[in-house]
């Protein structure tokens, strides 16, 4: 039943992430990573809300960029986990990435499981006139038992 549960998610997730996926011909440059600590979540059945502390390292040149930020669930988001971490690679239009650049919305899909260990994909786009993409697979820990699938919106601004 567990195994099925968790291949149930995976499936569900890969299926969010391909539809929404962003354009292949896009060019985008690899700028940096976004780590962002989660607070502790419990989901409603039909959405949750956590707030984020991120950090993003820009690659070229070296710098460090602080952002708050809050993500929000719609969809099937059933269970508590503890405190997490969310990490992306982040693509944009041009290598020119100073602070506030990260600062908007990000709308996509997203789906994780948890049953004590869980993994997470999360596919969001947007920011500062939709220039930004949000690795199209984030890595997503935490502990806790949850399975959630559904529309996920980011909001980050600068600290």
């Amino acid at each position: 039943m567990r195994n099925n549960l968790l291949l149930a998610a995976i499936g569900a997730t890969a299926l969010i992430c391909a539809a929404v996926a962003p354009p292949a011909h896009a060019e985008r440059f690899r700028v940096g990573r976004l780590l962002c600590a989660s607070a502790p979540r419990v989901g409603m059945v039909v959405g949750s809300a956590q707030s984020l502390r991120c950090e993003f390292h820009a690659t070229n040149p070296p710098r460090q960029y602080v952002y708050v930020g809050r993500i929000r669930r719609v969809g099937l988001d059933l269970g508590v986990t503890s405190a997490g971490v969310l990490s992306w690679t982040v693509f944009a239009r041009n290598s020119r990435i100073g602070p506030g650049t990260l600062r908007g919305n990000y709308v996509g899909a997203s789906g994780n499981v948890a049953l004590g260990p869980g993994l997470g994909a999360n596919v969001l786009i947007g920011g500062s006139r939709r220039t930004i993409v949000l690795q199209p697979l984030s890595v997503e820990r935490s502990i806790g038992f949850n399975l959630a699938a559904g529309v996920t919106s980011l909001t980050l601004d600068s600290r």
